[in-house]
């Protein structure tokens, strides 16, 4: 077994996480990595789909995510992207086997394009990032023609006149990540009990239900990750739908996500190993947690067609919905709140920017229990 990494100085202790989603899962494995003894809770089972972690395409992209957020995301999106290079090779190097899977990262940039009927859609967009970019990042967002559209994604040639290229966005698979995180976790000896609900937390104290049993565990700290399940604690908290498809066409090569600018939504395709797609995603202000919806397939499936006919031909191979945790400023944060850490408000920017929140958390933490 690999020996534990001491963050600082920090007295080990034993941290009850309730909530095993991105953040929670994050959180544990970090924790339990410096060598703290962890136990997470969480009301589903640990391979669960229809969870805002499981329904997302993991897009790290600081540059597109600028023009509808602020420049707090951004910050805490830049420091993410240079968290997961690192954090993906420690959690490989974790799992020696030559059988473990690797998890799917990419930082190849993302490609925008728009439509004709769109341009208008496209130049509101251009004019945001040139807005809010900090001065020593707009080099990183180039104008394309044509053919530099055409170079960058031969399968797009001749179909779009003029594009933004924005360099070093990335992306990985979430659905590997979170799967290889739970092996992680396991490794670690962290205690996870999953359908479980959580009644009360209380800043050493846990208290709910498992199957027909009570469940009373305490801790050092408690910390809160259960997403939009902390509705009833967090006042401005609110659940953002968002669906998303996931297809199959082994008639389209991208290299990269590509980002078409849509009337009501700024959708987005990422490739994936395998000739999959993930494509994404509506943003409703609606805490309907029912099936996707026909009216949102259409639009999804349209914009996909628009983009490339051969994905006429893509099979489909899962639809999802979820919802996203977002507070009301729209920004994630890290609150202390009668003696319990919440990590919360990830809304659309979950792979952006939780491994940042994530440290930022351990680091008060540190501060708080030296």
């Amino acid at each position: 077994m690999t020996p534990p990494v001491v963050v600082n100085s920090m007295r080990p202790l034993h941290i009850g996480i309730a909530g095993a989603g991105l953040a929670g899962r994050c959180l544990a494995w970090r924790l339990a990595r410096a060598g703290h003894r962890v136990t997470l809770l969480d009301s589903r089972q640990r391979d669960a789909l229809d969870t805002a972690a499981m329904v997302a395409a993991a897009m790290l992209s600081p540059l597109a995510e600028l023009a509808v957020s602020d420049a707090v995301v951004f910050a805490l999106g830049k420091r993410s992207m240079e968290l997961w290079p690192q954090w993906i090779a420690e959690l490989h190097a974790g799992h020696p086997s030559p059988d473990a899977q690797p998890v799917y990262f990419r930082q190849q940039g993302t490609l925008v394009v728009a439509h004709a009927p769109d341009q208008s859609s496209m130049s509101h967009f251009t004019r945001l990032l040139q807005h809010k970019l900090p001065a020593s990042h707009r080099d990183q967002v180039q104008a394309l023609d044509a053919a530099a559209v055409a170079a960058l994604e031969p399968a797009l040639a001749g179909r779009f006149h003029s594009g933004l290229y924005l360099q070093g966005e990335g992306q990985l698979a979430n659905d590997q990540w979170m799967a290889a995180l739970a092996l992680e976790l396991d490794r670690l000896g962290v205690v996870w009990q999953e359908g479980v609900t959580v009644h009360t937390l209380e800043a050493q104290r846990i208290r709910g239900t498992a199957g027909s049993g009570e469940l009373d565990i305490t801790v050092d700290l408690v910390v809160d990750a259960r997403g939009f399940g902390s509705k009833h604690l967090l006042n401005d908290l609110r659940g953002v739908r968002g669906e998303v498809l996931r297809v199959s066409c082994p008639g389209v090569v991208l290299q990269r996500p590509v980002r078409l600018m849509h009337p009501r939504y700024m959708l987005y395709v990422a490739p994936r190993p395998d000739h999959q797609f993930v494509v994404g995603a509506t943003e409703l202000e609606s805490e309907d947690t029912g099936a996707v919806t026909l009216r949102s397939m259409l639009e999804l499936g349209s914009a996909l067609y628009s983009l490339h006919p051969a994905f006429g031909e893509a099979r489909l191979e899962r639809l999802s919905a979820a919802l996203r945790p977002a507070l009301d400023n729209d920004r994630p944060a890290c609150l202390l709140q009668d003696g319990v850490w919440h990590i919360n408000g990830l809304y659309r920017h979950g792979y952006l920017c939780a491994p940042a929140l994530v440290d930022s958390l351990i680091q008060k933490i540190q501060e708080t229990h030296p």
